[in-house]
């Protein structure tokens, strides 16, 4: 029963947001969800391994939940970036209107990836994520524009035939699986495998390239510089943040308690998953770097970043998770601070445009100061801590069983650093140092919408200072993937 609450609360209680017309009411009760939410998650990870049987559909299909140590992992990743993100969200939505609309969908959104991430198998994972596409839509529609109602269908649109593309390559791999549920190291039967394995691994590539639309992995992600630029800043936040790894989580699923390494170290998938990755990352920091709408500009980073994931994970190798763990984490914190960062910029200033920030740091001192460290924690300079993550990933390349991808992966991963910086540097310097002939008043966002920027910030100073507490967690979990 413990595994249900983190489900049926959230979103239970985005039902009620919903009737709620008085604002303050509204925001208590929201406040409220997230942090009743919070402590049942902490519970959850605090209690062994649990399983709830859900519902038995027919034969092997089953809907069941599993409080394995990825599942705690995501759980609390997702409930430590929703949390702050809700703080911003109360004065940002009040601004832009609609704000019943938002809180209950956002509020459920929870509840649903409470559930993406405690899947036991496929047919439970396949359902709570297409239900947190559904949900999500009216976050990135939020505005009724026309642009937002085009971004919205592209986003369903992409996400529904990804999501397809992975369910239809189900079917063809459940015949092969000795249990229906994600187990460490595969649940593929070997022996029934072995004369069909080309077929399986085209089929394993087509679920991949699937999911991966979620990830903004090439060539399906063009929904991400569509859907940034006319969601709300808290919406964008939580689906570079957050939404964007239920795709990497479905591709551990897939790849680590689904096919499992062994079937899979060495094959042509391996390799051309490799090379979209490296091509995404490439391709996403080039794209960012010509962009000169603020938001767009760091949807197209986000595309670029998560592909280091999805490189550390097509490594096969435990330096390889580990590599991309970190960066999933590290990432995570950075983007929302990027994201939160430019929306208190279009707040206060309604400035959307990278050329329009000049003197912007004097204006927003605090807010521009979390953006340079998120900037310098993507770059990679250390002691920030994506510099720890892009070091692993690096390492794990060059230790590989394919030292040309690992070369391949070092100058890639050089040359998005310094794309990066060319298009996150220019802004902090032109927001610093806007010249003698610059005046402008000082006009900084409230204490609500400074906190979770300040938060975020501090965590990701902390674990670029001291990453050993994560490292050990993380170090538990990756040995129980092979």
């Amino acid at each position: 029963m413990l595994l249900l609450l983190p489900i049926l609360v959230p979103v239970a209680g985005g039902i009620f947001v919903f009737r709620q017309k008085k604002e303050s009411v509204r925001n208590r009760l929201v406040l409220a969800l997230m942090l009743v939410t919070a402590g049942l998650v902490c519970a959850v990870c605090l209690t062994p391994e649990q399983t709830v049987e859900l519902l038995t559909i027919q034969g092997r299909l089953h809907l069941a939940l599993r409080s394995d140590l990825l599942a705690k992992f995501f759980l609390v990743l997702i409930t430590c970036i929703w949390a702050p993100i809700t703080l911003f969200a109360f004065p940002y939505i009040r601004h832009e209107g609609r704000d019943r609309q938002f809180f209950g969908f956002y509020t459920m959104t929870l509840g649903i990836l409470a559930g993406l991430a405690m899947a036991k198998n496929f047919v439970t994972f396949y359902m709570f994520f297409e239900m947190m596409s559904l949900i999500t839509v009216p976050l990135v529609l939020h505005s009724g524009t026309a642009a937002s109602r085009r971004a919205g269908f592209q986003y369903l649109g992409y996400s529904v035939f990804g999501a397809g593309m992975a369910l239809a390559g189900y079917f063809f791999v459940a015949y092969y699986m000795a249990t229906p549920d994600f187990i460490h190291g595969g649940a593929i039967d070997p022996v029934k495998a072995a004369e069909h394995r080309p077929m399986l691994l085209v089929v394993y590539f087509l679920m991949i390239v699937g999911f991966g639309c979620k990830a903004g992995m090439m060539p399906m992600q063009a929904w991400l510089p569509a859907a940034h630029p006319v969601a709300p800043a808290p919406a964008s936040a939580v689906l570079s943040g957050v939404i964007t790894k239920g795709g990497v989580l479905a591709i551990l699923r897939i790849t680590y308690y689904m096919y499992g390494v062994d079937f899979l170290s060495g094959t042509w998938p391996q390799y051309v998953l490799l090379t979209l990755a490296l091509c995404t990352v490439f391709v996403g920091s080039m794209l960012a770097y010509r962009e000169k709408l603020l938001k767009r500009r760091l949807a197209y980073s986000t595309v670029s970043q998560v592909s280091y994931v999805l490189f550390g994970l097509f490594l096969f190798t435990p330096a390889g998770v580990l590599g991309a763990l970190l960066q999933l984490v590290f990432h995570a914190l950075a983007k929302d601070v990027l994201f939160l960062a430019a929306g208190a910029v279009i707040f206060a200033t309604n400035r959307t445009r990278v050329d329009q920030l000049r003197g912007i740091g004097r204006r927003m001192p605090v807010t521009m100061w979390c953006f340079t460290l998120a900037a310098l924690s993507l770059i990679g300079i250390p002691p920030m801590p994506g510099f720890l993550s892009k070091w692993y990933l690096v390492t794990a390349g060059l230790e590989g069983a394919s030292r040309a991808f690992g070369i391949a992966g070092l100058v890639v991963l050089i040359l998005s650093a310094l794309l990066t910086a060319g298009y996150l540097l220019p802004i902090v310097t032109a927001g610093f140092f806007p010249g003698r002939d610059f005046s402008g008043e000082r006009k900084e966002v409230g204490k609500t919408m400074l906190a979770p920027m300040l938060c975020f910030s501090a965590a990701s100073v902390l674990l670029g200072l001291f990453p050993g507490p994560l490292m050990s967690w993380l170090g538990g979990l990756i040995p129980k993937m092979f």
